[in-house]
């Protein structure tokens, strides 16, 4: 789930830690989707969040501190500690919470986090923001 045609909405870092943005990206999902981990680490999280069910991975061999990811709405099928593959199934997506969030919709908001900072979750690919270059830039 969540190539280029499943994003529905994209990251957009607060300018301040306490002001608005979109902290991680929004995936099209069916309710009951299996959601996967984005990369191998453990689970350090399942469990409720400001009323909603979340999931956090740990990924400690991604530097100090170490990256988290984390996906809402998720009820958790593994319990804290066990240790996951990329791939691997860590939840189900739960259905009804499309309150606004995603235009009413379903969906998988993906976040991913250094410390407190919040990064775009597609950088834990390679695949963060584009950049232009000036004209005449021989790269």
């Amino acid at each position: 789930m969540g190539g280029p045609e499943g994003l529905l909405t994209r990251f957009e870092a607060p300018p301040k830690p306490w002001a608005a943005g979109h902290r991680g990206v929004d995936l099209a999902a069916a309710p009951g989707s299996d959601v996967r981990a984005a990369a191998p680490g453990v689970v350090s999280y399942s469990g409720p969040v400001a009323g909603r069910p979340v999931v956090t991975v740990t990924h400690p061999a991604s530097g100090t501190p170490p990256l988290r990811t984390t996906y809402l709405p998720v009820t958790g099928v593994l319990p804290v500690g066990t240790t996951v593959a990329a791939g691997q199934v860590i939840g189900h997506l739960v259905g009804g919470t499309g309150n606004g969030h995603c235009g009413g919709n379903d969906c998988l908001h993906w976040g991913l986090l250094r410390g407190e900072r919040y990064l775009d979750p597609p950088a834990l690919f390679g695949a963060g923001a584009s950049r232009l270059l000036p004209l005449g830039h021989a790269g």
